[in-house]
């Protein structure tokens, strides 16, 4: 016997963003940027699990949200023009405002269309009756048809099938790759070697998307004071080294 696993479907990934923070009582204000992108991701890994298509948006929006997470995790903030430091969430938080004060009055208006469809229109009997003898007058229609008519609608039709046959498909392929599986690569790098340079990590794998993963782990491990990086040798390059653990004293 099987099991079936239900989620729910979200309108578009502002709605799941939403949903995530009134869930945990989060404070749009102040997004704990990690904890949101993992659930996230994690919604979208179930989607793919399911067999259900991720929508554009929604990868947008994750890769959105990967941007913003490995700025706020740059030790050297971005200050404007007052020298304030900006908040990388400054335009997400801004942007999700915006659609919960829209989504907001939804549910009124289509309280009203609601209303306003079950009143029924005052008829007019002149145009209702002429609207009827057109409907039955179609050996008249065909009466008038003539060659250029025909031709215009074939070239219509022609227009249609053409733009529908350059729709510009997307092929989304998901990486091999995390990013506690890159870190675990470093730290396993730097137990055989105390000091090693970035550039390493890029001859062992050239892979673009390889090289990003490592890099978004590599400042995880900063933040975390794990490793530190200094300046290396060659253009754009740096050391990797591994921090020393603080000796632990036993109180007696």
């Amino acid at each position: 016997m099987g099991f079936e696993i239900k989620l729910p479907l979200f309108e578009g990934p502002f709605d799941l963003m939403l949903f995530f923070i009134e869930r945990d009582e989060l404070n749009i204000y102040d997004i704990p940027i990690s904890k949101i992108t993992r659930d996230f991701l994690d919604y979208l890994h179930q989607l793919e699990q399911m067999e259900i298509e991720v929508a554009s948006e929604f990868i947008l929006m994750a890769a959105t949200l990967m941007k913003i997470k490995s700025k706020m995790l740059i030790p050297k903030p971005e200050l404007d023009e007052f020298g304030e430091e900006i908040d990388p969430r400054e335009e997400l938080v801004r942007h999700l405002l915006e659609y919960k004060k829209y989504k907001s009055v939804i549910s009124t208006l289509a309280s009203l269309e609601e209303e306003r469809m079950a009143k029924v229109e005052r008829g007019n009997i002149v145009t209702e009756l002429k609207a009827m003898s057109n409907v039955n007058q179609v050996e008249a229609e065909i009466q008038d048809m003539d060659l250029f008519k025909l031709l215009n609608v074939y070239v219509k039709v022609m227009a249609r099938y053409e733009s529908k046959s350059r729709e510009t498909k997307h092929t989304v392929i998901t990486p091999p790759y995390t990013i506690d599986q890159q870190k675990s690569l470093i730290l396993d790098r730097l137990m055989i070697k105390d000091r090693i340079p970035f550039t390493d990590f890029i001859r062992f794998n050239p892979d673009r998307i390889f090289i990003i993963y490592t890099f978004l782990a590599l400042l995880e491990l900063l933040q975390l004071s794990r490793v530190s990086i200094s300046i290396g040798e060659g253009f754009n390059n740096f050391w990797v080294e591994k921090k020393q653990e603080p000796e632990s004293h036993e109180v007696r």
